[in-house]
């Protein structure tokens, strides 16, 4: 399969809609959720207003979501998540025929440094709540 060529402002755009993806997950709000809560409510859909489902990304987003899920994750008791193990990328690398490489690596950094942000995030809260009591 072969990929287009990203531009930079299609790659700018691709991140804010990755970041909005995240944001919107973190609350609990898939599109699905979305649409769903807007139909009880008996409105119409905002599509501004409408959080992207994993399905609105292209392939080598949702292929890159797909391989970063099946890494394993590297964890320290007293650390947390510190990111992926990527041992075993180039063996998705070609059970996905991915071809390219380089925004397929940029999509599994940014994934990894959201997760990495949050494990230190959660790690805090948790440190800040015993800190309290």
């Amino acid at each position: 399969m072969t990929l287009p060529i990203f531009v930079e402002e299609q790659r700018e755009l691709l991140w804010l809609r990755i970041e909005e993806w995240h944001r919107h997950s973190a609350t609990g709000m898939s599109k699905e959720r979305y649409i769903t809560i807007q139909e009880e409510l008996g409105k119409e859909i905002d599509p501004e207003k409408c959080p992207p489902g994993v399905e609105d990304f292209p392939d080598i987003v949702i292929e890159a979501l797909n391989i970063y899920d099946r890494l394993g994750n590297r964890v320290y008791p007293d650390v947390g998540y510190v990111g992926k193990d990527f041992t075993n990328l180039p063996i998705y690398l070609k059970l996905y025929q991915i071809d390219n490489v380089e925004l397929l690596m940029e999509i599994l950094s940014r994934l990894d440094a959201h997760a990495i942000k949050a494990s230190q995030q959660e790690i805090k809260r948790a440190y800040d709540k015993l800190k309290r009591k």
